[in-house]
């Protein structure tokens, strides 16, 4: 009976602690579920709350942005995001879809001069390299923005090529520039005749320019790179229908020059100069020839010489020379050469009627292996005192001596010598017969003596690989015709369309390009350059009128009877 008891209580006390511990369990389960839903509500609020702020921020950044963009563009609110392509043209005029001429027109934004953009990188981040623009047309393809080379240079500089770049574009107006410091990125563009009239030339294809950009300068087959270190008034500016100055200031630290760019290191007269130069290679130089020794030397009392001495045998060079605005002399273009084995000579005296005062360049190039030279410039007295018209050694004779012709030299010998000359000439001398030559060559020297197949020059043996090689084989003009180097040299002289000329209207040395469009152009002898250059209108002195440069003569002659 007790036993039943005690297992009767056990039961029970076992049963309420039973009961106690899951009433507490589910007590804690509750307080647990009105935590979670407590954290829950408060999660979805503060989500709420971040969500409101972040709408809010959004909106106050549009806000700011369209404010931003409504300043910037003066009122006009443009801005598009594109995908980039490339295309081949000058400066940085860029090309947009027809809607985007439906956008700015319906805003008005043609009736306030030109069009300026300000375009960066569409990429979502913080430094976004940014540059402006005019614009050239509104025939790129829609969703599309075309980009000439100057602008694609400078926003995509370390584009992934597999990339298919964004490009965020956006209207603005932008304030004349009165100020540009520029910085070229190595030595030698200070060198180039004229460099700021060379800008200037740039310039004119530009409608903007930014600090930090990088303008490219060509110029025959050179080119430089220049970096923009400062504008004013602002940071961009537009370089339409305005004057700046423009500073240029020396490379900070001269890297190595590419193989394809050279530098002209100047000489002074009577002063030589070392150097190496490998075979293909230029080694130029520079030096300048004054009025007053021009008219010396056009009086016959002075010459200049230029003179190379090469320092090892086996190796030697070849040396061309050119007044600026050639300023890299070469095989294809040059005014005067020398191709003589060894050390050489040039001598420019009374005779060269291309002598003028100004700036001249020396190139030496390696035509044969690595070779030491040293190169000078000298003014040295002329000491020929032969008279005018009198051969250098000629021998004056009596005009009472009869004489007679040698039947084999060809000379006048006195009769009552000539039987005796007659004899001894035809035992040691032998005369060329080649067409056109007749020298009178000692026996052992006929072996020495030859003549080459194409043009006839008269060679020595150790020569005439040299001379088929300089003169004979087949050079390529940069527009692409091929001539032999005579032909090649007045090609480049007279014909090439890359040939660099003085423009008459502008005054820079550019390009000469093809025969004008226009046949009027044509009759009156202007190149491709000055037919374009001269379609450019400027203010007539006398009534106002805008003339076309090239007209402006016929407007003088016209309307004021004024022959210029």
């Amino acid at each position: 009976m007790d036993f039943e008891l005690r297992s009767a209580r056990e039961k029970l006390d076992r049963e309420q602690r039973e009961r106690k511990e899951r009433a507490k369990l589910k007590l804690e389960r509750e307080k647990k579920a009105k935590e979670a839903a407590i954290r829950q509500r408060e999660a979805i609020e503060a989500s709420q709350r971040a969500r409101r702020i972040d709408a809010i921020e959004a909106q106050v950044k549009a806000d700011e942005h369209m404010q931003e963009s409504l300043i910037a563009g003066g009122g006009i609110v443009f801005e598009r995001v594109f995908q980039a392509v490339p295309f081949q043209g000058n400066g940085d005029k860029i090309k947009l879809p027809p809607s985007c001429f439906t956008d700015l027109s319906d805003q008005g934004a043609f009736d306030k001069g030109p069009l300026y953009f300000e375009l960066s990188v569409a990429d979502h981040t913080d430094n976004k390299k940014t540059t402006h623009s005019g614009v050239l047309e509104f025939t790129a393809e829609d969703s599309t923005v075309a980009l000439p080379s100057h602008v694609w240079s400078n926003l995509f500089s370390t584009h992934d090529p597999m990339d298919v770049p964004l490009v965020q574009i956006r209207y603005i107006r932008l304030p004349k520039g009165s100020y540009a410091k520029l910085q070229p990125d190595n030595l030698g563009f200070s060198d180039l005749p004229n460099h700021k009239a060379i800008l200037e030339t740039i310039l004119r294809q530009h409608a903007t320019l930014s600090l930090d950009d990088v303008l490219s300068v060509s110029y025959g087959q050179v080119s430089y790179k220049l970096q923009v270190l400062e504008l004013k008034p602002a940071s961009s500016i537009s370089v339409l229908e305005t004057d700046i100055e423009v500073d240029i200031v020396s490379p900070d630290i001269v890297s190595d020059q590419p193989k394809n760019q050279h530098v002209l290191r100047p000489l002074q007269f009577g002063k030589s100069e070392s150097g190496t130069v490998e075979e293909g290679r230029y080694d130029y130089y520079k030096f300048t020839v004054d009025e007053f020794t021009v008219e010396k030397v056009m009086a016959g009392n002075v010459k200049v010489i230029v003179k190379i001495d090469v320092e090892k045998d086996g190796a030697d060079t070849d040396l061309y020379v050119s007044k600026h605005p050639v300023l890299f002399p070469s095989l294809n273009q040059h005014e005067w050469s020398s191709h003589d084995v060894g050390s050489k000579t040039l001598i420019l005296g009374s005779k060269e009627r291309a002598l003028s005062s100004g700036t001249y360049s020396i190139g030496v190039y390696g035509f044969k292996g690595t070779v030491k030279y040293q190169v000078s410039v000298l003014v040295q007295e002329s000491s020929d005192g032969a008279k005018v018209g009198e051969r250098a050694g000629a021998v004056s004779s009596s005009s009472d001596v009869d004489t007679v012709e040698c039947r084999n030299c060809k000379h006048s010998i006195p009769s009552r010598s000539i039987a005796l000359h007659e004899v001894y000439c035809s035992r040691h001398n032998v005369v060329c017969n080649h067409p056109g030559c007749g020298i009178v060559l000692r026996v052992e020297e006929v072996k020495n003596h030859l003549h080459c197949e194409k043009c006839g020059k008269a060679l020595q043996p150790t020569e005439m690989e040299k001379h088929l090689k300089v003169f004979h084989e087949p050079l390529v003009c940069g527009c692409g015709i091929v001539l032999e180097k005579e032909q090649m040299v007045q090609h480049q002289a007279r014909d090439c369309p890359l040939r660099l000329i003085a423009c008459r209207f502008c005054g820079d040395m550019v390009e000469a390009g093809n025969s004008a469009a226009d046949a009027r152009d044509r009759m009156r002898g202007m190149s491709e350059h000055e037919s374009n250059c001269g379609s450019r209108t400027a203010p007539c002195n006398s009534c106002g009128r805008s003339v076309m440069l090239k007209e402006m003569d016929i407007h003088q002659i016209a309307v004021h009877g004024k022959s210029s």
